[in-house]
């Protein structure tokens, strides 16, 4: 489609001029999908044609419906744009959506509010010259909607009045901000009905606000929190029938209730009740991670709700909010006593508080089905390991290493059977895609392996070299020829960060992975690549009399990757710039196995390095060193590189 994308953009607008207001309204209609599906590529491609048409819907007053539907449409245009693309249509849009708000058909109103929150949203700043005229309207729709049949009104002004605060940010909100919680805060104490939209409307509002605000709204909290809490541990609405009876069949249609079979029974549950609780949950988690230290005084009412979610296999929402909440309240607690504001509690009250999460993630992590899911409690893990590890104990590590054994188990079991399932006689472009998908999931899983080794080996250095003699059998096969090349790429980290991070200490495994990070430094991804040139350096660097025999060949790798002719071209400028670095360091700690007058001028002239921030700080200041020791083969006979020199400074 995208290949014939002028052709159907064509036609598509050439019925918006059509006479009839059905027809008008599925041109609308196919460009909201059509912006939905082919972002950004439409919206970069034809904003300047798309956008003024729309505009021109939106003075369709003789039809409400076509008005609403460009309304509507704006939305879907503006999810997939940049603000710079944005930017010069807004005041055109801006004051037409401001003409449907004051419509008196209740659908355009609610229309031009979503249309109004999301081009806010998109256009972000550039929203601030709107803010004045937008605003009053709002809170007018805000007050005033307060109709039984105006509720859903009522709550989309809320959502629009949210997104636009964010969009312009907190000095210019500040003011109206006050006004806006006052009536959130008087809805709140009123009883709304079960059905009423406002509910989860309010507690997405709260959340916006609360980013807005930062710590202002810190006073605010005692009256958001009772309800949230409440809603995040609704127990969900299950009704269990046996899987082969037939009076719940005619029921399957009912889009309220959702149904799993489990063996022999069928269970039903009530999908808004799950909703609600998917959305507090991950209101918590937001509001944890935005006030940090300022959300202390609710984790002793948070952990033991969110906790045992990690287990909650009804709905994945509220599984991947309580795992994202974990770093969160673990961070929040470690911030609280540090700046004494943990109401004289120190740091026993964060080991308790990690002796509780981290081994409820662990189990969590063991049962978890979904592979999506298991990447991302794997980097929550590592996030906890950051914030609380020397808190850990031995048996808290040797708990997570064993789960990692079993992570590393399961996902090749998984990757056994995809392989089945692509010889599978039945196998199309579908199924390859889903294995593709997959694949991609599997990876994100390995990724984060990496991750939390790398975390381990950080915090408790030589110490925990015996949980790494043992997972070795593990990693090994990782660097295989038939393995992915990510999974390569993550094994090498591993064995740089033990490198690194343990010094004398890891010596003893240079035999076993140095062959392997010599051969990596060729190979054809750069990602590869620039993990094992990077594994040379720290190499070179701590290796002292056991590298010595291998720095002939390590120059010759390292030659063949700065010499490479597509060397500086994006994909590859981070290999070569660690490649310059680890040639650098040959240069400092083994200058008297090596030809110095070629080789020190020849890293010179690599210089300077501008792609990896970090190396391109350890290259110059080694150059910095050299110069003011007055290293002769920095320098030259009779001083003949000074201008090159003075040039990689002057860069």
């Amino acid at each position: 489609m995208i290949k014939n994308l002028e052709q159907v953009v064509s036609m598509v607008l050439n019925s918006f001029h059509d006479s009839h207001p059905r027809v008008r309204w599925a041109a609308i209609n196919a460009i909201g999908q059509l912006s939905t599906d082919l972002g950004p590529d439409l919206q970069n491609q034809y904003h300047q044609r798309v956008l003024p048409a729309l505009a021109g819907a939106m003075d369709d007053f003789q039809n409400p419906r076509v008005q609403a539907h460009a309304a509507s449409a704006v939305l879907n245009f503006s999810e997939n744009c940049t603000p710079e693309i944005l930017t010069p249509y807004l005041d055109g849009i801006v004051s037409k959506l401001l003409v449907l708000l004051q419509n008196g058909k209740q659908m355009v109103q609610e229309g031009a509010l979503t249309a109004l929150a999301s081009v806010a949203d998109s256009s972000q700043e550039h929203f601030q010259k709107y803010y004045d005229a937008v605003m009053p309207y709002l809170k007018a729709i805000l007050v005033n909607a307060t109709d039984k049949s105006n509720r859903m009104l009522r709550a989309k002004s809320l959502e629009c009045i949210s997104l636009v605060g964010m969009a312009v940010g907190k000095e210019k909100f500040r003011a109206d901000a006050k006004q806006v919680m006052e009536v959130l805060m008087s809805l709140q104490g009123s009883q709304m009905e079960t059905d009423d939209p406002t509910t989860s409307y309010m507690l997405q509002a709260w959340a916006r606000l609360c980013k807005c605000l930062g710590q202002d709204f810190l006073p605010y909290m005692s009256v958001v929190m009772p309800p949230l809490l409440q809603s995040a541990q609704l127990k969900p609405d299950v009704t269990i029938t046996s899987a082969d009876s037939d009076n719940d069949i005619e029921d399957s249609d009912d889009e309220s209730m959702e149904t799993i079979t489990l063996g022999d029974k069928r269970i039903g549950i009530k999908t808004s009740v799950l909703e609600e609780k998917a959305t507090a949950c991950n209101m918590l988690c937001c509001y944890a991670d935005e006030l940090k230290e300022g959300f202390f005084p609710w984790i002793d009412q948070v952990a033991p709700t969110l906790v045992p979610l990690l287990k909650f296999y009804f709905h994945e929402e509220v599984r991947k909010a309580a795992v994202s909440a974990m770093p969160e309240l673990l961070r929040s607690a470690k911030l609280a006593v540090e700046k004494g504001m943990a109401q004289g509690r120190n740091e026993t009250y964060v080991k308790q508080l990690s002796d509780y999460i981290i081994p409820a993630l662990v189990e969590a992590l063991h049962k978890e089905p979904d592979t999506e899911i298991c990447a991302s409690m794997l980097d929550a893990l590592n996030e906890c390991i950051q914030i609380s590890g020397p808190l850990l104990d031995e048996s808290q590590v040797r708990s997570i290493v064993d789960e990692i054994k079993q992570v590393i188990t399961a996902s090749a079991s998984r990757k056994r059977e995809r392989a089945e399932r692509a010889k599978a006689e039945d196998f199309d472009a579908e199924e390859g895609e889903l294995i593709k998908e997959e694949n991609e999931q599997e990876e994100e899983v390995f990724d984060q392996v990496g991750e939390i080794l790398g975390t381990l080996v950080k915090t408790f250095k030589a110490s925990f070299l015996p949980f790494f003699d043992e997972l070795s059998s593990y990693l090994t096969p990782m660097w295989g020829k038939d393995k992915t090349a990510e999974e390569r790429r993550i094994a090498i980290c591993i064995f740089d960060d033990v490198a690194e991070q343990c010094r004398e200490a890891a010596i003893k495994y240079y035999d076993t992975y140095l062959p392997f990070i010599l051969e990596a430094c060729n190979d054809e991804n750069p990602d590869v690549r620039q993990a094992a040139v990077y594994g040379l350096g720290v190499c070179t660097e701590f290796g002292g009399p056991v590298f010595k025999p291998l720095v002939g060949e390590a120059l010759s790798r390292l030659n063949a990757v700065i010499r490479h002719p597509n060397a500086l071209q994006p994909e590859n400028v981070m290999a070569y710039d660690n490649a310059v670095s680890a040639l650098g360091k040959i240069c400092l700690f083994h200058r008297d196995s090596i030809d110095a007058a070629q080789i020190v001028p020849a890293w010179l002239n690599c210089l300077p390095i501008k792609g990896d921030l970090i190396e391109a700080k350890v290259v110059h200041e080694q150059l910095c060193s050299m110069v003011e020791r007055s290293d002769s083969e920095v320098l030259g006979p009779n001083h003949q590189y000074l201008p090159k020199i003075v040039a990689v400074f002057a860069e």
